[in-house]
């Protein structure tokens, strides 16, 4: 495993400062103590750019970034700034929408190593954890004994307890289980001054604190029990009704919602709570969200764990975004309400859902989780309206009463429309909590004078219902100035004095709830500065580049630690750089100019997209649709355009062209990548020395196919032309019997045949186009031969081009995107015949096809074949299962055995998830399962020089475990040459297999 803090430290003025940003001897000196003083921190503009933003509408560029490892970092980094006059700002998983967790000062990140359980009393039920422990975490070491963490925020998977201390989250089930507020039981906090203590229930552990705030709550019992603690979801300002004396004077609870503003948390003493046992999830369908809320008082006396509102734009992007239709169980209508209960309340909560027109009750816990994940995705899914507008948080996360939630949304709903703005609505509605993210103009300044306008109004709105502008999220700079319009001046005077008892300098997170900064100040869109104009047509983002990597809003979900693809560097190193997050906020500081200065020429830019591997897994998990892998070639593109490029753009960026050239003397090319001359030329092309490179086939897929129809031209007595020298077999393959199997089983093509007019005649017909990419025809031509063999056996004609052309990923992916360009032309052209007779097009490499499924829009965005050539590219399974659902292929020579299947991650970025495989290896008597995550070699990321620890410590996340934990005799598929070469390579005595050889092993040998 990579070393976590390598890449944390940075030299006294940090890479990439221009002259004019050298610190003075001020700056100087705060950033010697902090060196000095043994903590881990970095100055460097990079790493600053990284933190320049939450999942908020707002940019704060720190001075510097920390990375404690124990509270007595805390406690230096807080003394050392407090003498240096530099605000501290705690942040955990940074996923805070109101700007909550960044600062101009020093952040303290606290999710990377003060993150532990400490202990966990079953019997108690009860937990001490570090405040940087993930949510997640802490469930997985509660759940073996029946328990979890009450409050589940759907940032479950990445944010911390520190966190969710800081802005009293809540989650869906807050009606079971209440807020965070409601859980802690002692906090552990460091104040301002240095003091270290443990507040409670019935003190703050400090005598002239606990007199101090007796005190204050004695002069303003009047304002507090008038204003606050009106209901649960009232999270604005300070928490001071657990001050009063009837509430037990309970100073930590005070503290939860606080946003670090007052103490810096160091430890948490949490309750647990039995985990639910065997949930039912009713839903019901609205025809608007309006009718889905008037229902909820109807629903609250049955007492469910959760009641959460949908709408029907969220859904439609979810679909769309996931590539794949709604839930069956989700009935049709403008809105839903998932409400969660238990099976003997069930059919009275139906029964009592006046509004609804139609109704499931959802069992399985499957089915249940494939409609919560949509719940989840929510403030992701929202930061695009369904015509792809950008939406933003701002007035995100108002409460009001649920008996008012109704006519709340109703007036709100035509606030939006009179201001000519669109918002799609979701939320907590059993607790009167309301998500929007609304399509404000925050690029101009007509655009943010609206936004401040209607936010004014809706503050107005939300008071006037008995709100509150928070009831989740905390205030931050979102809507810390807006509680002047909700609490009496007593009131905001009394949260001054709180503040000013805790930490009268100001030097935690200063301007958050007290004194604070304008609510339309700051903002992260408004400056772009103009780059060049993108290579990449970015289709779905209207050609912008600003605009697409504007998609990253921060909810990151890419440092989520598993489930999907999504972000396999990340998991590797858990460095906030080798995020998509940290990545995006990198390109917007670049466009944006003042921190990162040098555009697309900024060395910041390339270090952090270094380790990107191009997955394109963020295409799909991020619930935003970032595609990073397409942001790293446009940069590569702009950064090395008319310069010299690193040694392995030569040699893997032209991979194809190399195969072509070994494929005249593949054994000569052989011995030499064998002889000791291999570590000079790995050196010499910036190849991994720690690779074994790949062997070339000794007879290419096209000579095979031209012998073989050689081979039956002869057999059926036609004379045929002369046709390419075959060559010997490839080694090996003789024997293979999926290539006996295959032998004399496909319909080939002569040149002849390749031309529009013949292949019109089959237009219509069950036939098929076989398109060999680079790695089928020069690495592992029997793939090709099985995959004739299994189509021909599901009763297809197969057509075989007598040339086929690259699919250009190699370029694409290193930024050569001109030379890209000329390849897929190229390419087209080879493919017209085809794309003309609308043939379906399959590809074995599932990279390959992602390229032409994909890449080839963005970048032939115009050429009149391109759309109609990536419609009818498809994958072996995937046509299979669209075309010939009911083929039963023979029983394989594994039937009733147990497979493997590692899906390629740009497969998985298209939509195929593995069903496909699953299905098809079932038919054939294997039981697959499909291994989650990245195999870590990821084309040619994990071959080139400097990846080679990173590559493998993702493939040890997942791949490689669960293929020491299988038995010897499990079968290991695979479709990508990338995910088989991983394989084989780091677990030398097992052979990787292609889907359609496994299915094709079973069919008739020749001689039968």
């Amino acid at each position: 495993m990579p070393d976590r803090s390598s890449r944390a430290k940075s030299s006294a003025t940090g890479p990439g400062e221009s002259p004019d940003s050298v610190p003075d001897l001020a700056e100087r000196a705060w950033r010697g103590a902090l060196t000095e003083a043994g903590l881990d921190v970095d100055f460097g503009t990079r790493r600053r750019a990284e933190y320049s933003a939450d999942a908020s509408n707002y940019r704060h560029v720190p001075r510097g970034v920390a990375f404690p490892r124990s509270a007595a970092d805390v406690e230096a980094a807080v003394r050392i700034c407090g003498a240096h006059g530099v605000p501290v700002t705690l942040r955990g998983g940074g996923t805070s929408v109101a700007g909550n967790a960044i600062g101009e000062g020093l952040v303290l990140d606290c999710s990377r190593s003060f993150g532990r359980v400490l202990e966990l009393d079953a019997a108690a039920r009860t937990a001490r954890v570090e405040p940087g422990v993930v949510l997640d975490a802490l469930q997985a070491a509660a759940a073996p004994h029946g328990l979890r963490f009450g409050p589940d925020p759907s940032t479950a998977s990445r944010c911390t307890i520190g966190g969710m201390i800081g802005n009293n989250a809540c989650g869906a089930r807050s009606l079971a289980f209440g807020t965070t507020a409601d859980n802690v039981l002692a906090l552990d906090v460091l104040l301002a001054d240095g003091t270290r203590t443990t507040v409670r229930r019935g003190t703050s552990g400090v005598a002239a604190l606990d007199s101090r705030l007796r005190d204050l709550v004695a002069r303003h019992d009047a304002a507090i029990r008038a204003e606050l603690g009106r209901f649960p979801r009232q999270v604005s300002g300070y928490a001071l009704q657990h001050l009063l004396p009837e509430n037990g004077f309970d100073v930590a609870k005070a503290l939860v919602g606080s946003e670090g503003t007052l103490a810096a948390v160091l430890g948490a003493e949490l309750r647990l709570v039995p985990v639910l046992r065997e949930p039912v999830l009713v839903v019901a369908a609205y025809p608007d969200m309006v009718a889905a809320a008037a229902d909820v008082p109807a629903v609250l006396p049955h007492q469910p764990s959760a009641i959460e509102g949908l709408g029907a734009e969220l859904a439609e992007v979810w679909s769309a975004r996931r590539k794949r239709p709604l839930p069956a169980a989700l009935p049709e209508g403008g809105g839903w309400l998932f409400i969660e209960t238990t099976a003997e309340q069930a059919a009275s909560v139906v029964a009592d859902l006046a509004g609804a027109h139609a109704t499931r009750v959802v069992l399985g816990p499957a089915e249940q989780r494939e409609l919560w994940r949509i719940r989840e995705d929510g403030a992701g899914l929202a930061t695009r309206t369904p015509g792809g507008a950008e939406a933003w948080p701002g007035f995100e996360d108002a409460a009001v009463p649920p008996e008012r939630l109704a006519d709340y949304l109703r007036g709100f709903e035509a606030l939006m429309r009179s201001a000519g703005r669109r918002g799609t609505v979701f939320g907590h509605f059993g607790e009167g909590c309301l998500h929007v993210r609304i399509d404000h103009d925050l690029q101009t300044g007509s655009g943010r004078q609206q936004f401040a306008e209607f936010t004014a109004a809706a503050t107005e709105l939300v008071v006037a219902h008995g709100g509150s502008v928070s009831g989740e999220h905390g205030d931050g700079q979102a809507r810390s100035e807006l509680l002047a319009a909700m609490y009496s001046p007593e009131l905001l005077a009394a949260f001054a004095e709180f503040k000013a008892a805790f930490d009268p300098a100001a030097v935690l997170n200063p301007a958050i709830l007290v004194a604070p900064r304008a609510f339309a100040a700051d903002l992260r869109a408004p400056r772009v500065m103009q780059a060049a104009p993108p290579q990449l047509a970015l289709a779905g983002d209207e050609g912008d580049f600003g605009r697409a990597v504007r998609r990253c809003v921060g909810v990151g979900k890419c440092r989520s630690a598993s489930g999907g693809v999504m972000c396999p560097s990340f998991r590797a190193t858990g460095d906030e750089k080798d995020s998509t997050r940290g990545r995006a906020r990198v390109l917007q500081e670049m466009l944006d100019g003042r921190a990162v200065g040098g555009g697309y020429a900024a060395p910041e830019v390339l270090d952090a997209l270094d380790l990107c591997l191009g997955c394109k897994g963020c295409k799909t998990d991020c619930p935003v649709g970032v595609d990073m892998a397409a942001y790293k070639t446009e940069v590569l593109y702009q950064h090395y355009r008319g310069r010299v490029r690193p040694a392995a753009h030569y040699s893997l960026g032209w991979l194809p062209v190399w195969a072509r050239l070994a494929g005249f003397a593949p054994r000569v090319v052989n011995r030499l990548m064998a002889s000791p001359l291999a570590p000079l030329l790995k050196r010499a092309g910036g190849i991994a020395g720690e690779r074994a490179l790949p062997r070339f086939a000794v007879r290419s897929f096209r000579r095979a196919r031209a012998d073989a129809v050689r081979a039956e031209a002869l057999q059926s007595g036609r004379r045929v032309g002369p046709l390419p020298h075959a060559g010997a077999a490839s080694a090996g393959s003789a024997a293979d019997p999926v290539v006996r199997s295959a032998a004399a089983q496909e319909t080939g093509a002569p040149a002849g045949a390749w031309s529009g007019s013949a292949l019109h005649t089959l237009s219509g017909t069950r036939s098929v186009v076989l398109w060999a990419d680079t790695f089928t025809e020069n690495f592992t031509p029997a793939v090709g031969e099985a995959l004739i063999a299994v189509l021909r056996s599901a009763g297809f004609r197969v057509v075989v081009p007598p040339r086929t052309g690259c699919c250009g990923l190699t370029w694409i992916s290193t930024g050569q995107l001109g030379v890209a360009r000329r390849v897929l032309s190229r390419t087209l052209e080879l493919m017209r015949p085809a794309i003309e007779a609308g043939l379906p097009i399959v590809v074995p490499e599932p990279s390959c096809a992602a390229a032409l499924r994909e890449e080839l829009t963005e970048v032939l965005p115009s050429h009149p074949l391109a759309a109609r050539a990536a419609g009818l590219v498809t994958g072996p399974a995937q046509f299979l299962a669209a075309h010939a659902p009911d083929w039963r292929p023979p029983a394989s020579p594994w039937s009733g055995h147990k497979a493997l299947i590692q899906i390629h991650c740009h497969q998985y970025a298209s939509g195929a998830t593995g069903e496909a495989e699953v299905e098809l290896l079932a038919r054939a008597g294997v039981a697959a399962t499909v291994v989650s995550g990245c195999c870590g070699l990821a084309g040619d990321f994990g071959v080139t020089a400097g990846h080679y620890d990173v590559s493998m410590a993702v493939a040890e996340l997942n791949l490689l475990p669960a293929i020491r934990a299988a038995s010897s005799d499990t079968l290991l598929v695979a479709d990508g040459f990338s995910c088989r070469t991983q394989v084989e390579q780091a677990v030398a005595e097992r052979r990787v297999w292609h889907v359609a050889e496994v299915l094709a092993a079973g069919l008739p040998t020749p001689e039968a």
